[in-house]
């Protein structure tokens, strides 16, 4: 097919600088490259591919003259205009945002796990939250080979799932603490630096977070299993780049951990780091800059039978978290059919 325009929404923030990074690092192929941002970072310029680019101001009429394929990391407001101009116009919006991730008639894709779901796009597909997409990609090899029951996991994310404010909160807290200054938090609820905080998003009335809620009803999406049990306790953490997840699932058969590690093992796009005599077990800082997810501490779970497993997995949040899964999908889109 030929090569498409593409347009990068929310070029200047953390996730549109890592997208345009891919899409130079993959060498996507582009007959034109419009970058677009809010009205104050408008007229800046931007090297990509080895030419400056400049900054435009988002504008419907610019958006639509200027684009085949849009990646997205603008927040929910200019999803929602994208989707609407996007909607009979030949473009299809690749999205971060969660505005749209539960409608029926929107696609969910992990390139990895459902890429057929790309071409039932009406213009329009959603990059899942972060911390589904590292769950999703370990989840998948162990459902389509033993099966899956239940799903419980405990996140850790970093201060860059917040954004650049969340990074500079954690960064400005951390020096205030070592000078005896003041601490002031405006991104999180609480103090970040030196803690922990179980929130993130507003409670439901029944206890759980938004983040919790994306994970549990974006992950049945993705699998295609709408009755699978999946429980989910959110956790932010100060720590800068990449998200820690502690899992325990419960399979249909009982496969060894051998077995499970050797699913997981040929699965791609996750890395299997699992050999605790060594010491062998991924860490945030094992993460960093990683396209991989990598997962490990994976055993038999003593409390639960011969079905029941833990793992622990991390992921760059803001790369195969965000960046790196919405350049995939333009890729698929690009070669026109599905595949891996």
């Amino acid at each position: 097919m030929s090569l498409p325009r593409v347009s990068v929404v929310g070029a200047t923030g953390l996730v549109g600088r890592k997208i345009l990074e891919k899409l130079e690092q993959r060498r996507f192929p582009v007959s034109e490259l419009h970058l677009f941002a809010s009205e104050r970072s408008a007229g800046a310029t931007v090297e990509v591919f080895g030419d400056p680019v400049r900054v435009e101001k988002l504008t419907r009429e610019a958006f639509l003259a200027n684009t085949d394929i849009a990646l997205a990391s603008a927040g929910k407001d200019v999803s929602t205009l994208l989707r609407e101009w996007a909607r009979g116009s030949g473009a299809v919006v690749v999205d971060n945002s969660s505005a749209f991730r539960m409608d029926p008639e929107v696609p969910l894709v992990v390139p990895e796990i459902n890429p057929d779901d790309a071409f039932r796009h009406s213009g329009y597909i959603a990059n899942p939250n972060c911390s589904t997409i590292q769950l999703v990609i370990v989840l998948k090899p162990i459902l389509d080979r033993f099966g899956l029951r239940r799903v419980v996991v405990s996140t850790y994310q970093s201060v860059s799932g917040a954004g650049q404010k969340g990074i500079d909160e954690l960064s400005t807290q951390a020096i205030a603490l070592f000078n005896q200054a003041k601490i002031e938090s405006k991104v999180f609820p609480r103090q970040i630096a030196f803690n922990s905080i179980p929130q993130i998003g507003k409670f439901s009335d029944y206890g759980y977070t938004e983040e919790e809620l994306k994970v549990t009803h974006e992950t049945r999406k993705i699998l295609g299993v709408p009755t699978l049990g999946v429980s989910c306790t959110a956790v932010r953490v100060p720590t800068f780049a990449c998200h820690s997840e502690s899992v325990t699932i419960e399979t249909e058969s009982t496969p060894t951990v051998d077995e499970l590690r050797e699913a997981l093992a040929g699965f791609p796009g996750l890395r299997v780091m699992d050999d605790t005599a060594d010491g062998i077990y991924p860490v945030p800082l094992d993460g960093v800059e990683e396209d991989d997810v990598l997962v490990g501490r994976i055993r038999r779970d003593i409390s639960g039978g011969d079905n029941a497993f833990n793992l622990w997995i991390v992921a760059d949040n803001i790369l195969k978290g965000a960046a790196l899964n919405a350049v995939q999908i333009a890729e698929l889109l690009h070669a026109g059919r599905p595949g891996r």
